[in-house]
């Protein structure tokens, strides 16, 4: 298997996952840091324009990453979030719901390591 097509089956992986599953590890990473779940809903609303109300309901849904992203109102700033999630530098990922996936790790990541919200969000 090529990288390419390594790198492309990961992000297919990654896009078909439950965000149910993911939402209780990052409430569990930030709070085990110190910070709250309150905290993670604003970082989470900011990136996708979801509601605290919303993000529970989806957070006990089935919904995959791929259609937790397609409704949502995806802040025109987050393109400028950077940096490397699982050692994968997110400018260079190609599929855009995985960039957004990856996009939203940094974001909790940022979160867990004690970093102010005025300094994880751009704008």
């Amino acid at each position: 298997m090529s990288l390419h097509s390594k790198a492309a089956s990961q992000e297919e992986k990654l896009i078909r996952m439950s965000f149910s599953k993911v939402y209780p590890l990052y409430v569990q990473k930030v709070v085990r840091k110190g910070r709250t779940e309150e905290e993670l809903l604003s970082v989470i609303q900011w990136l996708t324009g979801y509601n605290a109300g919303e993000i529970k309901y989806l957070a006990e849904s089935s919904v995959t990453f791929s259609q937790f992203f397609d409704k949502a109102q995806i802040h025109p700033l987050a393109s400028e979030i950077r940096g490397a999630v699982c050692g994968v530098h997110i400018e260079m990922i190609q599929n855009p719901v995985a960039r957004l996936v990856r996009i939203l790790d940094k974001l909790v990541d940022d979160l867990a390591k004690g970093k102010p919200l005025e300094k994880i969000l751009p704008g």
